[in-house]
């Protein structure tokens, strides 16, 4: 899982012999959050897929109900049951309480890392009609997407991650929030040093390259354009393809 994050040894080279560059300094900051919500969803899907081949087949799908996650997912049936075994495993009642998210997800990131505060904006992205309740059909639509949809899709999945209070725009506090719950994820176990001004630096930094207008939020249109303009984060969000 984690030789996925490091997939391009080269670019961290090169990045660590531009250092004095800020606009390096702000995509290198840029590409460590993309890493962090693949990093992430590749601990979901461990979470729901290792170790569960040999446990007793749950009831199967009503039908119906299969084939129109077949319809609204990129999974196929086999897919769907080897994914819903796992969800079932992990999650008896067929619904995943936000306590519960975070217990799954905090087994995979280092001993010490403190993954609450990030969960919690994965499971709001993921909990579409904010019942506080996380069905596998909200799961599996949000897998599907990072693990087989397009380019535009996948960034759209990522601005609402951002855009916690789901507005339309990211807010520079909303962005700091994000990065903050990252650092208290990871940060500590790369930078010790990290600080608050530090954080608001590299967040300042990543507005004013995409805060195209300068007035103070990035809409959906900045942040993809922004995006899709950029080779390094296009490369990067494509690591989330995966095959089941």
């Amino acid at each position: 899982m984690y030789g996925m994050v490091s997939s391009h040894p080269e670019k961290h080279a090169h990045h660590r012999q531009h250092q004095g560059s800020a606009s390096k300094v702000t995509w290198s900051v840029y590409r460590r959050v993309l890493n962090y919500v693949k990093q992430a969803w590749t601990g979901v899907k461990f979470a729901l897929d290792s170790e569960l081949e040999d446990l007793e087949t749950p009831p199967r799908y009503r039908p119906d109900s299969l084939e129109s996650l077949c319809r609204a997912t990129r999974f196929t049936e086999a897919e769907l049951k080897r994914i819903y075994r796992g969800f079932k495993a992990e999650c008896p009642t067929g619904v995943v309480r936000e306590d519960t998210f975070k217990g799954i997800y905090s087994r995979f990131f280092p001993q010490g890392a403190n993954a609450s505060q990030y969960a919690h904006y994965v499971f709001n992205t993921l909990d579409q009609d904010h019942s506080g309740l996380l069905s596998f059909e909200d799961f599996v639509q949000g897998l599907s997407i990072l693990s087989r949809g397009s380019l535009d899709e996948k960034l759209r999945w990522t601005f609402s991650l951002y855009d916690i209070n789901g507005d339309g725009c990211i807010t520079r506090e909303e962005m700091t929030d994000i990065v903050t719950a990252i650092y208290e994820l990871m940060g500590k176990f790369t930078e010790p040093c990290v600080d608050e001004s530090t954080v608001r630096d590299k967040v300042d930094r990543i507005f004013q390259k995409m805060d195209q207008n300068r007035d103070g939020v990035v809409t959906l249109e900045e942040f993809l354009d922004c995006c899709t303009r950029d080779e390094d984060i296009s490369q990067s969000m494509a690591v989330f393809d995966s095959a089941f």
